[in-house]
């Protein structure tokens, strides 16, 4: 299946990686061609990333490349994989942080921090995800995070999930902004900012009372980023109020 030929890539040091077989000796490494194609992808987006301008990067003919993967669904599986990697988190038997909630926290902090390195991570899909060890060690140090804390067993699969989603969707959200900033060359703020005649000739306090009352208070005081910032944050440990009220009911 086709498929199979991603896995066997994603998971090469469990077999034999696509390496050429004939002819001169290799001049290149899988990992080589993925980093190149993860910078260009960093530098304008996965969209420009093609396996011609990999080549040139590399200083290799296009074939070449194609004796190390099969093509660039292949290539994408690998880079979305290899970025997600990034995030280092402790596996089995390493040290960890202390309690279920810091080790959430921890997992939150290095996805985030990953999609906003890596914008174009925000097109991975979420419903039929790449199946490699970057995606799989961060499913199994949540699961791994929640799975002791006194919940029965398929409710610690769904906090798991839960976490998961949550902190992706934000990620996303956050990979947007950077991506949108990268293309434009404009802060969110900057935007906001040329828009102001919105609130000054169009917005109607009097059919908005709610907004206007948290306006007036302060409540939208922070910048963009900050405020990004503050209702992630606010979301996530209220999910795990959440959690940790139901172990303790």
């Amino acid at each position: 299946m086709d498929f199979e030929r991603s896995l066997d890539l994603l998971w090469r040091d469990r077999g034999e990686a696509r390496q050429p077989t004939r002819g001169r000796k290799p001049k290149l490494t899988l990992d080589q061609v993925i980093a190149t194609a993860v910078a260009l992808a960093d530098r304008a987006g996965e969209a420009t990333v093609s396996m011609s301008q990999i080549a040139k990067e590399l200083g290799v003919g296009t074939m070449t490349l194609y004796t190390y993967v099969p093509g660039k669904t292949e290539l994408l599986d690998l880079m979305v994989d290899s970025v997600l990697a990034e995030r280092n988190l402790p596996g089995p038997g390493d040290p960890r942080p202390d309690g279920w909630r810091e080790q959430v926290r921890l997992y939150a902090e290095r996805t985030l921090a990953v999609f906003r390195a890596h914008p174009w991570l925000r097109s991975t899909s979420m419903v039929r995800p790449v199946l490699g060890p970057g995606l799989m060690a961060g499913q199994e140090y949540v699961i791994a995070a929640v799975s002791d804390i006194g919940l029965e067993p398929r409710k610690a699969a769904a906090a798991a999930n839960s976490i998961e989603i949550y902190v992706q969707a934000n990620a996303t959200l956050f990979a947007e902004t950077a991506q949108v900033e990268q293309e434009t060359g404009e802060s969110t703020d900057a935007w906001w900012g040329q828009r102001s005649v919105f609130w000054e000739k169009y917005f109607d306090v009097e059919r908005h009372p709610a907004m206007t009352r948290i306006w007036e208070s302060g409540g939208y005081d922070a910048d963009t980023c900050e405020a990004a910032d503050e209702t992630f944050a606010f979301g996530l440990e209220r999910m795990l109020d959440g959690i940790e009220a139901l172990v303790t009911r």
